[in-house]
């Protein structure tokens, strides 16, 4: 597909500079680069939600948090056996619908998702509503002002002080902003996101990001016990119980596999639209990864996203490392990226590295072969790789 430029019809006039005070948020706008579409797509507990701040924090860029989540539970809950196994084809075109429209500026759509249903278009069900920086601040919420002048995180205070939230607001304040980036973990793999790369309404860029596989496993055991429970007395016991499930981590190495393959391939519908980021490149770098993604996106890199980075990949990470508030983003970003080595059971390792074998060579992730070489954290267990 040519490299060109798709100027939506919503999209404000281009690029800003920001004014704040303590009632208002004003975004003026100029003539610059096109708005732009972006996608962070990733698995679960790859290191999504750190890398969604790499976007959150630009003023410019109206980000939201797994806007997905509501289409999955909407299916979920349903009764209907017929619904239920049409689930993958239509699950996966509600999801694309539903991101056509929110690039689009559209949260009306949303609206038949969300349970319980809004009323006169608000509602205090949005999912990680307090990971949207432009979802608690000023026009949608007026009492984030002082808030963020204050530079406190949004978690903290955004659930008791922005209320219900009104989608009407929402839709103008995306509308307002110059870009608009969606982080998802819920499709599957790339080749399910053609239909929206190839939209001429769009100006899509895919942000890949992957995570060595077992160090998703460990992240996951932590920040879903009971789904993971037999693996965690597997790690704890060193004994591998009778009956643990292999499918999921299993099914995970799978569609990083088929992603990352057909992005190599250099489909006409990816190229120029597409970055492949490894989680730990970021974390051991992660002001020079980000200036990587900016580029590739062809936007600046704003003051606060670099200030952001500054406070943010420095912090003291406890014995538990980021085994304590599942989506926190504040770690000493260096230690995250390693601190699977400390905690996985080399059983596990052995076969996680049985089960993923292509993928850790596909994205130069190296195997060990004992324990020591697995403790040793000052021996990289990743290769080079541009």
């Amino acid at each position: 597909m040519p490299e060109c430029i798709f100027r939506h019809s919503l999209s404000p006039p281009l690029n800003y500079s920001l004014h704040r005070d303590l009632n208002s948020i004003i975004i003026h706008t100029s003539a610059a680069a096109a708005r732009k579409h972006i996608l962070l797509f990733a698995q679960t507990r790859s290191g999504s939600s750190f890398t969604g701040q790499l976007f959150n924090q630009h003023p410019g860029i109206f980000y939201v948090f797994e806007p997905l989540f509501h289409v999955q539970q909407a299916f979920t809950n349903s009764s209907s056996r017929l619904q239920r196994a049409l689930d993958g084809r239509a699950l996966l075109g509600a999801y694309r619908d539903l991101l056509l429209n929110l690039y689009n500026c559209d949260f009306s759509f949303l609206e038949s998702y969300i349970r319980p249903e809004p009323q006169d278009h608000m509602t205090g069900a949005f999912f990680r509503r307090s990971s949207s920086h432009a979802l608690c601040t000023p026009p949608v919420c007026q009492e984030g002002g002082e808030e963020i002048l204050a530079g406190q995180p949004d978690e903290v205070w955004c659930p008791k002080k922005c209320q219900a939230l009104n989608l009407t607001l929402a839709s103008q304040a995306c509308q307002a902003r110059s870009h608009v980036a969606i982080k998802t973990v819920r499709i599957p793999e790339i080749g399910d996101l053609r239909t929206l790369s190839e939209d001429p309404r769009l100006d899509l860029r895919i942000v890949h990001l992957v995570r060595d596989p077992r160090a998703i496993l460990t992240s996951r055991m932590t920040a879903f016990a009971g789904k993971f429970r037999a693996w965690k007395i597997w790690n704890a016991t060193g004994r591998q119980p009778r009956y643990v499930d292999l499918t999921q981590i299993t099914r995970t190495c799978r569609d990083i596999e088929y992603s990352v393959e057909t992005s190599l391939q250099k489909p006409s519908w990816l190229r120029g639209r597409y970055l492949l980021v490894r989680y730990e490149d970021l974390a051991l770098n992660p002001e020079e990864k980000s200036k990587e993604i900016y580029r590739f996106l062809g936007l600046d890199l704003h003051q606060r996203v670099l200030t952001w980075i500054a406070h943010n990949t420095n912090g003291t990470v406890p014995s538990s490392s980021e085994w304590n508030y599942k989506y926190s983003t504040t770690r000493d970003s260096k230690a995250t990226a390693q601190s699977w080595r400390v905690h996985l059971n080399f059983d596990i390792v052995k076969t996680v590295q049985s089960l993923c074998n292509r993928t850790l060579a596909l994205l130069g992730y190296k195997l060990v072969q004992s324990v020591d070489e697995l403790r040793n954290i000052t021996k990289s267990l990743m290769e080079p790789r541009t």
